[in-house]
């Protein structure tokens, strides 16, 4: 797990602003604390003021004054946010006094700070659902350009330190698209890649994941993820990616070299791509499980700015660690 202290000290050298929708839950008063007080990146909170600090009194926060706090009733940028939000949507048929309205939910003020460039990522989920988490994000921040679908991104890091970056792999799809297209599939191998340059620190080398070794099953299953590999090759030439690979052609280096000769990525995998989120959702809760691996995330990937899905079960270092991981991305985002 050094790695995630290595990407808490990149968010301190270069601090990004970080909203947190749900500024008023315990929790995320409390990471927020935690953040202001050891320089992670600088906090905006949206909610009540007054809610906001008799809640950090009671629970004896002493950086939370340290916070920008937005209440979502009364701020200085409402009605630009409104206007913004009403040129984004009108064509959908929002009209000015629904706009309004949104302009006053959190999760939506969220959004527009960003797409205002007032702030530069957005953590929520403790208290809302997946849905109303992503639903603004993904009609105000909107996906990043060629990319067109959504994934969820883990940190695995697994015992096993022949594998990956000193055991470290980085897999998608397990969180968002059941079924993904070849296309979409692509879409993700690529972002999974960008994830791991941005948070890894290293050249990913991208396996997309089959039950067939280059031709050794026939199945359209095997074909559709024949087709993503060649459609993501050519949507990022400078990232090494291939496909169709199994799970140890992809991971070990005699298997690799004997079910992929030639290959770049073969037996060097630290990126690896589940065909559909069932495959990609059951293989990782059986590496946390039985192998005793710790999953980071999920890692919303594929959006234009960075946006996160917290599970409502979440602790408060898990949202500490995921605004760290935001700050990462936004500063790669900007080189």
């Amino acid at each position: 797990m050094d790695l995630i202290k290595q990407i808490v000290e990149k968010a301190k050298s270069d601090k990004q602003r970080i909203v947190l929708p749900e500024g008023t839950e315990e929790r995320t008063l409390k990471a927020a604390d935690q953040l202001i007080g050891d320089g992670v990146a600088d906090i905006i909170l949206v909610g009540n003021l007054t809610e906001i600090n008799e809640s950090a009194a009671n629970l004896g926060l002493k950086n939370i004054a340290k916070a920008t706090v937005i209440d979502p009733k009364n701020y200085e940028k409402k009605e630009a946010y409104t206007n913004l939000l009403f040129e984004l949507r009108k064509a959908k048929g929002m009209t000015i006094e629904q706009a309004a309205k949104l302009a006053e939910d959190p999760l939506y003020i969220a959004c527009l700070m960003i797409k205002s460039g007032d702030a530069d990522g957005e953590i929520a989920g403790a208290q809302n659902t997946t849905g109303d988490v992503l639903r603004p994000a993904l009609q105000i921040i909107k996906t990043a350009p060629g990319i067109s679908v959504v994934s969820g991104a883990f940190l695995m890091f697994t015992t096993q330190k022949q594998y990956g970056k000193d055991g470290l792999l980085v897999v998608a799809d397990c969180a968002v698209t059941p079924d993904p297209t070849a296309s979409q599939l692509a879409e993700i191998a690529v972002a999974t890649g960008n994830t791991a340059r941005a948070l890894v620190g290293e050249e990913p080398q991208v396996a997309i994941l089959s039950f067939s070794t280059k031709g050794s099953a026939k199945h359209p299953l095997v074909d559709k993820v024949i087709e993503a590999t060649t459609l993501a090759q050519k949507l990022d030439p400078t990232m090494n990616i291939d496909g169709e690979l199994q799970a140890d052609a992809a991971l070990v280096p005699s298997v690799g070299q004997q079910k992929a000769p030639g290959s770049k990525v073969a037996g060097k995998a630290n990126v690896l791509v589940f065909p559909s989120l069932e495959v990609g959702n059951i293989a990782y809760k059986l590496v946390q499980r039985l192998g005793n691996a710790e999953a980071v995330g999920p890692i919303l990937q594929g959006m234009a700015a960075p946006v996160h899905d917290l599970s409502r079960g979440c602790s408060v270092g898990d949202i500490y660690n995921m605004v760290a991981i935001a700050a990462n991305q936004a500063i790669a985002a900007k080189k």
